[in-house]
């Protein structure tokens, strides 16, 4: 046998073997600093809490244990921290989605105009979601929900009759993030002062009104989602590589994307009914979990479900740190903090390419 070639598998191997290690090491830590950062997010609040109370309230049970610690920490907050780590979840996987279809590193769920078509359903609900027969904290995310679902429909419609390109797939989407965001600015305009404010705190984007059903309908659909998404692991790998090689491997390109689209489309919706607008999650977590573990989507979905957890974690501590008593909405701080996290990752990225 040829020594050179011998040698030549064996760096291969040792190279498989580094980056199988340096995967594992970036899920499992990404993994560690979510759990760590949803236990710290508990033990913040107006009320405070040792961080042994905290943990003795979620080894008791909801049931059991101190009365005040268990209301505080499953009634009160658990809603919260596990809502930010679902949110988190959908953007970061739906990000990662929107930027393999439409292979644009500057995509993200708010591309196509989900996040603006929401931002409409809920102002629409907001004021005039009183005359209908439903419960008053369902009718706000039931519209947005629905209306993110009418978006995706209108750019599905136009995709296909324009055809079914990234390019017209995302000036369709600009359309319709145009469209829905004028909408919006209508009824801002013609909104009374205190139906006005409500709109404005809904687009901000909160936490604070996150509850149990709330959590248990985000996640219901995340599960229901993330399978159908995991299938598709490798053909989204392949067509990183373009479409005209993905299409010579057998895989149909536009069926691929169209099938990414809607599940796009239904984790952003499931994402943002229950807590309003929350931006940069969806465009940084996929940049982190590529520049971590590469572009096999193998890795990077698992990897930017958590690194938005993360991320999204992190901003609801950083409000409850620096606003004890009235904490700041997390998509401002999303906002605030995304453009230097998106900036160090253009710096990195060009740093291991230089």
């Amino acid at each position: 046998m040829n020594t050179d070639a011998v040698a030549i598998d064996t760096r291969h191997i040792a190279g498989y073997r580094r980056m199988a290690v340096k995967r594992a090491l970036a899920l499992g830590g990404a993994f560690v600093v979510m759990l760590w950062l949803v236990i710290l997010d508990l033990s913040i609040g107006p009320s405070g809490m040792p961080l042994s109370d905290v943990i003795s309230a979620i080894l008791a049970g909801p049931h059991d244990g101190d009365r005040a610690a268990t209301t505080i920490i499953w009634y009160l907050r658990m809603p919260q921290s596990l809502m930010a780590v679902v949110v988190g979840m959908c953007l970061g996987i739906a990000g990662l989605q929107m930027q393999t279809i439409l292979d644009n590193p500057l995509a993200s769920p708010f591309t196509l105009g989900f996040s603006a078509a929401a931002g409409f359903g809920a102002a629409l609900s907001i004021m005039f979601g009183a005359a209908l027969p439903l419960p008053e904290y369902l009718i706000t995310p039931i519209a947005a929900f629905a209306m993110t679902i009418v978006a995706c429909l209108i750019v599905y419609g136009m995709v296909h009759a324009l055809g079914e390109t990234p390019e017209i797939l995302v000036l369709c989407g600009i359309g319709v993030l145009f469209l829905f965001q004028s909408l919006q600015s209508l009824l801002q305009y013609l909104a009374s002062p205190e139906i006005l404010q409500q709109i404005v705190f809904w687009l901000f984007g909160s936490l604070l009104k996150a509850n149990w059903t709330s959590v248990a309908v985000t996640s219901l659909v995340a599960f229901a989602c993330v399978p159908l998404i995991l299938s598709d692991t490798w053909k989204l790998t392949v067509l990183r590589l373009g479409d005209a090689n993905a299409a010579s491997l057998g895989i149909s390109v536009g069926r691929l994307r169209r099938r990414s689209f809607v599940l796009i489309a239904l984790l952003t919706a499931a994402a943002v009914s229950f807590v309003g607008t929350i931006g940069f999650v969806g465009l940084v977590a996929p940049h982190v979990a590529k520049a971590l573990v590469g572009e096999d989507h193998r890795f990077s979905i698992p990897l930017s479900a958590m690194v938005g957890a993360v991320i999204l974690a992190s901003a609801s501590v950083f409000g409850k740190l620096i606003s004890p008593g009235g904490v700041i909405p997390v998509g401002i701080i999303t906002a605030v903090a995304g453009i230097p996290m998106l900036f160090l990752v253009i710096y990195a990225r060009k740093r291991r390419s230089a």
